[in-house]
C-alpha cells in the first residue's frame, strides 16, 4: 500500500474545473466533509464548501441580529444588577440612562433623572475638578478613574470611572468611603504604634486565640531577658509568675466572649527569676470573621 504524508493529507482536495463539471455531484458530497479547491489551468480559482461552513464563515444575517438581540439584553441586564452606579449621559450633559444603584446613591426615582441635566441631579460636579474631566471625557473621549471626595455628599469618597460612549459618556460610581476610612485607621493605629515604641518603656505582644505569643517589641524582650527567637510560640502565661497565670486564662477568656479590653495586675518572670509587677491591658484583635487574637501591653508597676 503506497505510503501517505502526514503533510499531503492535511492538504485541501483539488480538482480542475473540467473534472469538476464530469464528477459535481461526487465532488459535492466531498465537500460535506472538507473544502473543495477548484483550479484553473492549474493554479486555485475556487473553493466549494458545505453551507453550515459557509454560515460559519459569513454568518446568517438573521442569526446575527439575533444575537446582537441577545448580547443587548444580557448587557442591559447585567448593568442593571451589578453594585456600582452607572449614569450615562449625552453630549450635552443630559441624564439618558441610570441603573438602579445610581437612583439609589442620588436617592432619586430613575423616572425622575431620565432627561434631567447632570449638575441639576448631583449638583456638587458644577465647578468640581471631575466636571474638568467630564468635559474631557465628552469633548476628547478622555477616560479616567480615581477617587473623588463630597461628590454626593460631604466627606463621602467615591470611585469615578468615566468611560466614552456612543451617545456621550457613562460614569460609573462606587462607594468607597469605609475602605478609605480603613486605610485612614490602619494609618492612625501604626502611628501609635510608633509613638509606643518611641516612648521605651511599653512592653507589648501579638498572641494568637490559643496565647502563642506570634511577636513581641525590644522593651518586653529587655523586661523579659530573652531574644525574640526564644519567646516566639511561647504561651504569654508562662512569662507570668504562676500564682497570676490563672488570672491571666481568665481575664483572656472574658475578652474573647465579650469583646472589652481587660486590665490586670500581673508579674513578668525574668530570665533570672525575679519576679516584676507590671499591669497588663488586653486587647483583642478582630479579623473579618473571627477573633484573630489580642495585643497584650505591659507596663511596669501593679495596676
Amino acid at each position: 500500500m503506497r505510503e501517505i504524508s502526514v503533510a499531503t493529507a492535511q492538504q485541501p482536495q483539488r480538482v480542475s474545473a473540467a473534472d469538476f463539471i464530469r464528477g459535481f455531484a461526487n465532488w459535492r458530497l466531498q465537500s460535506a466533509r472538507e473544502p473543495v479547491v477548484v483550479t484553473h489551468h492549474g493554479k486555485d480559482a475556487h473553493v466549494l464548501i458545505s453551507l453550515d461552513d459557509y454560515r460559519r464563515l459569513d454568518g446568517d444575517p438573521a442569526d446575527v441580529a439575533d444575537t446582537v438581540n441577545r448580547l443587548e439584553q444580557s448587557l442591559a441586564g447585567l448593568v442593571e444588577s451589578i453594585r456600582d452606579g452607572v449614569i450615562l449621559i449625552d453630549r450635552q450633559w443630559r441624564i439618558v440612562a441610570a441603573n438602579p444603584a445610581a437612583c439609589d446613591m442620588l436617592e432619586r426615582s430613575c423616572a425622575d433623572l431620565i432627561g434631567a441635566p447632570l449638575t441639576a441631579a448631583v449638583p456638587r460636579i458644577e465647578g468640581s475638578l471631575l466636571a474638568q474631566h467630564i468635559v474631557r471625557l465628552i469633548d476628547h473621549r478622555e477616560r479616567f478613574s480615581g477617587e473623588v471626595p463630597d461628590v454626593l455628599r460631604p466627606r463621602q469618597w467615591l470611585r469615578v470611572d468615566l468611560v466614552p460612549a456612543p451617545v456621550g459618556g457613562a460614569l460609573i460610581l462606587r462607594d468607597v468611603s469605609d475602605a478609605l476610612s480603613h486605610f485612614s485607621a490602619n494609618d492612625a493605629r501604626q502611628a501609635l504604634l510608633t509613638a509606643v515604641e518611641a516612648q521605651g518603656e511599653i512592653g507589648h505582644a501579638g498572641i494568637s486565640v490559643r496565647e502563642a505569643v506570634e511577636a513581641a517589641n525590644d522593651t518586653l524582650l529587655e523586661m523579659v531577658g530573652v531574644d525574640a527567637a526564644a519567646i516566639r510560640r511561647v504561651r504569654f502565661s508562662a512569662l507570668l509568675a504562676i500564682g497570676y497565670r490563672a488570672a491571666f486564662a481568665e481575664g483572656l477568656e472574658e475578652l474573647f466572649r465579650w469583646g472589652q479590653p481587660v486590665r490586670l495586675a500581673s508579674q513578668i518572670v525574668t530570665r533570672d527569676g525575679d519576679a516584676i509587677d507590671v499591669t497588663l491591658t488586653i486587647a483583642e484583635v478582630r479579623g473579618p470573621y473571627a477573633s484573630d487574637g489580642a495585643v497584650v501591653l505591659v507596663t511596669r508597676g501593679a495596676a
